[in-house]
């Protein structure tokens, strides 16, 4: 069993910052890959960035590469979303997830990820 809390979320102005983590429990955290999704009103979960175990791989969604950036300390069974440059259409509640099926490359489907959070709401005004 694994339990994920994440925070940081909140209001922000367009082009403003934000640093979202998720504190990991219950299992041994440096053994699986670590995501972040998003869901905006009436609209379905997406990917967002994903990192694997010891956060050498990363992979990104094209509407966020080159703002966004994911990252892991171990040491504290965190992981974390750096998000700079926000945009309105980043508007969403944001969800970390863990993949403990011990892929190498972290994985973007929604359907690969064991356990989820319970969402942080991020507001980007224009």
């Amino acid at each position: 069993q694994v339990q994920l809390v994440e925070s940081g979320g909140g209001l922000v102005q367009a082009g403003g910052s934000l640093r979202l983590s998720c504190a990991a429990s219950g299992r041994t955290f440096s053994r699986y890959a670590m995501g972040w999704f998003r869901q905006a009103p009436g609209k379905e979960r997406e990917f967002v960035a994903a990192l694997n175990w010891n956060g050498g791989k990363t992979v990104y969604d094209d509407s966020v590469k080159g703002r966004f950036t994911i990252s892991r300390d171990n040491a504290k069974n965190t992981v974390y979303l750096q998000m700079n440059n926000l945009k309105p259409e980043d508007t969403a509640v944001y969800y970390c997830a863990a993949d403990l099926s011990g892929s190498w490359f972290p994985r973007t489907i929604i359907n690969d990820y064991d356990y989820w959070g319970q969402g942080t709401q991020v507001t980007v005004s224009s």
